[in-house]
């Protein structure tokens, strides 16, 4: 039985660890071959074995999302290794909190940076690469259909107490979102966003056994108070908070040529919550 994404090249961020890892191993299941990111080379690495480990196949282009010239590299590294670019995934993240009386402007620089001018400079530099692909599609009588995915989060529709500067940076994600599908429609580029709920992963694990995250140099804070998390479940219709593996699930759908003519759409990944 043919595999739904069989052949296609995938771009994929912060797929290293977390709900990102999760996206390339569904991804690789079906065939897609993954360029695979994330900030250290190693847990990069070891994704990249898992998706070997399955039959699929994958390269690692480990990086900071935020660096000048990442967008560029990671996009030259799926037509170089792959000769080809079917599908982006805007995922790599993480949050720094704090109310906004407190909040540094190295807080608000490093979320909007992260979640929002990192995917833009990655979609701008695969325009011309899809442009062409597109082209030559159309040349040779072919109808490809591509795809993006953006990662929002409920915070960037409804807004999170302590969140201005990640809640800001999602919101923009689905107005980026929006514009691109106008844009890229013509060349059969449909562009969406999931936007997530709670998602068990390590940023969102024990605070009290998490510890912290260095991002860029930075000792970033993760984990959630277990009476904090207790109560965020309660409020979710599903009673739970989702996993990584389900976050994927989501990303999929909008990956597969069953939502071909599904675009400028943010799908909610939250468990039944519909606002916070």
């Amino acid at each position: 039985m043919t595999r739904k994404l069989e052949g296609k090249v995938a771009l994929i961020t912060g797929s290293g660890r977390g709900i990102g890892r999760a996206i390339a191993l569904k991804l690789a299941s079906e065939g897609a071959r993954i360029v695979v990111n994330d900030l250290d080379i190693e847990p990069a690495s070891e994704a990249v074995q898992a998706i070997k480990d399955i039959g699929g196949e994958a390269v690692a282009c480990p990086g900071n999302v935020t660096a000048s010239d990442f967008a560029e590299r990671f996009v030259a590294t799926a037509v170089s290794e792959f000769k080809g670019l079917d599908i982006v995934i805007n995922n790599a993240g993480y949050t720094w909190d704090n109310v906004v009386q407190k909040m540094t402007d190295e807080q608000w620089y490093a979320m909007i940076d992260c979640h929002l001018t990192a995917p833009f400079r990655i979609l701008r530099a695969v325009q011309p690469v899809i442009r062409a692909l597109s082209k030559a599609d159309t040349e040779a009588g072919r109808r490809v259909v591509r795809k993006v995915v953006n990662i929002s989060s409920m915070a960037g529709l409804f807004g999170n107490a302590g969140q201005t500067n990640y809640s800001a940076a999602k919101a923009g994600v689905v107005g980026m979102t929006q514009t691109l599908a106008k844009e890229w429609g013509r060349m059969n580029v449909t562009v969406n966003s999931v936007a997530y709920g709670l998602i068990k992963t390590r940023l969102t694990g024990n605070a009290a056994e998490a510890g912290t995250a260095n991002i860029d140099g930075r000792e970033i804070k993760v984990g959630v108070n277990p009476g904090l998390m207790a109560m965020m479940e309660q409020t979710i219709p599903l009673g739970r908070g989702g996993t990584p593996d389900e976050a994927a699930g989501a990303v999929y759908m909008l990956c597969i040529p069953e939502s071909d003519y599904v675009s400028g759409h943010t799908l909610v990944c939250s468990g039944g919550l519909t606002g916070f």
